[in-house]
């Protein structure tokens, strides 16, 4: 069974009004992150005496290193505040590649920090090398705010561990998110030692303001966007379940009404943070896109069956309170700067490519999608997307496995052959990782610009 739930020229002509093509703010923010390194490494400079012994050299690197750390532990918090501005113009799973990149770092450099400062503080008390553990136990021991710190270091080595590939994959969704929010808990117990026991923050009273206004600026933003703003969505929208269709076997759709969801902001190509309030469900939130496009009274989500949550929505009963947060992705019709477009989904990456395909605006043969599942039966809302093809003289191909198991060929050659214009559109590319950089590849060698594929992947 299908369910339709569309827009049609309402909501294309509501995307007309939004688009204002402009780019990815990315490179400027990068550009300001590597700045305020720089900043921090000017500190360390303006109060390094010279060095003139090993010692101070060993010393000196663990004052780096620390300095360094600190600055990176405010950006992976200010990286999980769910931001708009990053969430919606960097795009989410951009960003979220950023905080794994950034965690990775601040680890190695806090490990190192304590590693040097404890062999140098060794040193100067006449030990050696082999004395690392005794010293690190009496600098616990002695020195202001190093128990928070120990286990705020602590904290963050069984989180970074936790978030390694290998272990990631092994441990549910659930556990390792809720493991994860101890990073807030584990950055506020290392914040203060900083400052106590940091020696540049001691001489300078300025950049000891400005540490406090770095970690309360980043504060204040996850108070208000992680806290603040769900919570008046949710008392504004009141969103409860209407009812769960079901579209394939194991894929399933939710409809989700409320009040005045036209004021959400939501877009065509977006998804939502959902947590249902029903038994088993209350304490975990996963990201699902919405399915088509947002009307004023009801929001979709097409989910498949792919682990404990997303297999019990097909249990939720009419009238589940929901609770929601968002919208996030930067995958909307603000990225578009052709005149056309090609969509290409991978599996259940076809939920926003489906409410795409219906809004985004253009005349007949602008539109195409190419849908990749691995057999038709797989071919989630196909008679929908058949339908708005016809209504829209949109084209639509999918791409399946053979009888065999073959996988279907969409090398550049191909794509080349099918769309032979294909260097002139914007293309908007959603699937698993590595299915969105085979295809990412495929269009660059069909000479599709970088700046012209838009695209976010997903992995749960």
């Amino acid at each position: 069974m299908t369910t339709t739930l569309a827009g049609g020229r309402a909501a294309r002509r509501q995307t007309m009004r939004r688009i204002r093509p402009r780019r990815s703010p990315a490179v400027p923010l990068l550009l300001a992150v590597w700045a305020g390194a720089a900043g921090v490494l000017w500190l360390w400079w303006r109060n390094t005496p010279a060095i003139s012994d090993d010692t101070g050299r060993i010393l000196n690197a663990g004052r780096i290193t620390g300095l360094l750390a600190g600055y990176l532990m405010a950006l992976v918090v200010l990286q999980m505040a769910r931001v708009p501005a990053l969430e919606r113009r960097v795009g989410s799973d951009r960003v979220a590649r950023w905080h794994a990149m950034t965690g990775r770092y601040t680890l190695f450099l806090m490990l190192a920090h304590i590693f040097l400062i404890m062999w140098g503080y060794a040193l100067q008390s006449g030990r050696g090398l082999g004395d690392i553990v005794t010293q690190t136990v009496d600098s616990i021991n002695q020195l202001p705010d190093m128990g928070k710190a120990a286990i705020g270091s602590g904290l963050l080595v069984v989180i970074g561990l936790l978030s390694a590939g290998p272990v990631r994959r092994r441990i549910p969704y659930d556990a390792w998110y809720h493991v994860h929010l101890l990073t807030y808990v584990a950055v506020f117990l290392t914040f203060w030692h900083q400052l106590t026991t940091g020696n540049d923050f001691a001489v300078e009273p300025v950049a000891k303001t400005v540490w406090y206004v770095l970690y309360g600026s980043v504060t204040a933003l996850v108070f208000w966007y992680r806290i603040l703003t769900p919570l008046r969505l949710n008392l504004r929208h009141r969103l409860r379940v209407e009812a769960v269709i079901e579209e394939t076997p194991g894929i399933v759709s939710v409809l989700i009404g409320g009040r005045r969801l036209h004021r959400m902001g939501a877009e065509a190509g977006q998804f939502f943070r959902w947590r249902f309030l029903a038994p088993g469900m209350r304490f975990s939130s996963h990201p699902y896109s919405l399915s088509a496009a947002p009307r004023p009274d009801m929001l979709r989500i097409t989910v498949k069956a792919i682990g404990d949550h997303s297999t019990r929505l097909r249990e939720l009963e009419p009238g589940t309170r929901v609770w929601a947060e968002g919208p996030y992705g930067a995958l909307t019709a603000q990225r578009r700067s052709r005149g056309k477009v090609l969509l290409v989904a991978g599996g259940v990456g076809i939920t926003p490519m489906r409410a795409l395909f219906e809004t985004l605006p253009g005349a007949a043969g602008d539109i195409t999608l190419l849908y990749r599942a691995n057999s038709t039966q797989d071919l989630a809302l196909w008679t929908e997307l058949a339908a708005i093809a016809d209504e829209r003289g949109a084209r639509l191909m999918y791409a399946v496995n053979s009888p065999d198991g073959e996988r279907p060929d969409i090398s550049a050659e191909t794509l080349g052959r099918k769309i032979p214009d294909i260097d002139r559109h914007d293309v908007f590319l959603c699937g698993p990782p590595g299915f969105a950089q085979s295809v990412y590849e495929s269009l660059r060698g069909a000479g599709v610009p970088a700046r012209r594929i838009h695209h976010e992947s997903f992995a749960m």
